[in-house]
């Protein structure tokens, strides 16, 4: 928690300088209410940045944030204003904390785990993996042109089968 104090008072105005937008991601409902206000503040006041896009995953877990999307899907189609049959993939995704991000195309995994650990598992169906054998504080520009690299050298089909080449 300590953390995220830091960054919004350290870095907070020169995020909102240079025009970026902050979002956080994650579970909110439990947090102490100093937290609450400072994520609020964080994104209320670069809301309007239309600059680059930082989402933070605090408090954040996937398997939570489903949770909390289809409670919330339930809780309309109980007071009426939702019918059931009207439930699909869209309407999910719409009450994700992603609704408004677009889904990754590249997830490169760090440190030589090959795992996800309940990160945006609704939001990489489509995504391209490369797994580093590098920890995080030692990934630098190189490791991510050798990511970059091998992403695109990925064939596409977000789940089509692959294209025969007639000869």
């Amino acid at each position: 928690m300590s953390l995220l104090k830091l960054f919004i008072r350290r870095d907070l105005a020169d995020l909102h300088r240079e025009n970026i937008c902050v979002q956080v991601i994650g579970e909110r409902e439990n947090l102490a209410s100093d937290i609450k206000s400072l994520i609020e503040e964080a994104e209320n006041l670069t809301r309007a940045n239309d600059g680059l896009k930082l989402v933070i995953a605090f408090n954040y877990g996937a398997r939570d944030e489903i949770s909390r999307a289809v409670r919330q899907i339930a809780i309309e189609v109980e007071n009426g204003s939702l019918a059931s049959k009207d439930i699909d993939n869209r309407l999910i995704s719409t009450r994700l904390d992603t609704a408004n991000i677009p889904d990754p195309d590249l997830i490169i995994r760090t440190s030589g785990e090959m795992r996800l650990s309940n990160f945006l598992l609704w939001q990489v169906a489509y995504s391209e993996f490369v797994f580093v054998d590098c920890h995080w504080p030692d990934f630098n520009r190189d490791e991510f042109a050798r990511a970059l690299s091998i992403y695109q050298s990925r064939d596409r089909r977000f789940g089509g089968l692959k294209q025969e080449v007639a000869s």
